[in-house]
């Protein structure tokens, strides 16, 4: 049975506007008239569904063929909740960011910082009966972007959750607490309520952290209602 009740509302500013001058690139890919909701059918609803057997998860982006990655390994986990507070089980989560260095294992980026070959830049995992994940990782370095003079992008961790299919796809980032370029971010300082966006920021676990491997950061994401989670829209 697929269940209709209505969302609760978002808190006002508690998500990023489609528009958001300082963030340029939003400038020309922003729409100029209001989205029109066009209501789902039961084929966004229900598929296509995604498990474990067909997408094997990569739950440690720092290993490949057995050899270590450079950089700071670290340990990221947290649960998947509603806007009642309740676990979302099964929902597969993709991930993906820079290096230690700062760079991408893409063509299109051209930093001139180092590729890692150890470093897989991405990964999957899905979230158990009660909501939760968990991966390894290095911690990603800093990197310049072409938003504005001398602009470099925080400490981050691309985070993309889906639910029952591929329409229900959501985009957030998590960042690293304590990170100067923070306040100095487009992209993070997009979200208006200040209670909102630093829901975007990891909390540092030492339940979590393995001792002499990685360190531990926790990261719950809600995706709906009064606390929920920035996503990029």
């Amino acid at each position: 049975m697929i269940d209709t009740t209505p969302f609760r509302a978002l808190t006002p500013d508690t998500q990023p506007p489609y528009l958001a001058p300082e963030y340029r690139s939003t400038v020309l890919r922003s729409p100029r008239s209001a989205p029109v909701a066009i209501p789902q059918t039961i084929t966004e609803l229900t598929g296509p569904v995604f498990t474990a057997p067909q997408f094997p998860p990569t739950d440690n982006l720092a290993l490949t063929d057995g050899r270590e990655a450079l950089g700071e390994r670290i340990i990221v986990t947290g649960r998947v909740l509603d806007e009642d507070g309740k676990p979302v089980p099964h929902s597969m989560i993709e991930i993906w960011q820079a290096n230690a260095a700062g760079r991408y294992a893409h063509p299109g980026d051209t930093h001139d910082a180092p590729l890692d070959p150890n470093f897989r830049g991405s990964g999957r995992v899905f979230t158990d009966q009660n909501g939760a994940y968990r991966f390894v990782t290095i911690k990603p370095g800093a990197y310049p972007w072409g938003n504005h003079h001398n602009a470099w992008r925080p400490n981050h961790i691309h985070v993309s959750l889906f639910g029952p299919g591929f329409a229900t796809r959501l985009i957030t980032q998590m960042y690293f607490p304590g990170d100067p370029l923070l306040d100095l971010d487009p992209i993070f300082l997009a979200t208006p309520d200040a209670d909102a966006r630093n829901r975007l920021i990891a909390a540092f676990d030492i339940g979590v952290t393995e001792p002499g491997r990685a360190l531990g950061y926790h990261f719950d994401i809600v995706l709906r209602g009064r606390h929920a989670t920035p996503m990029e829209n």
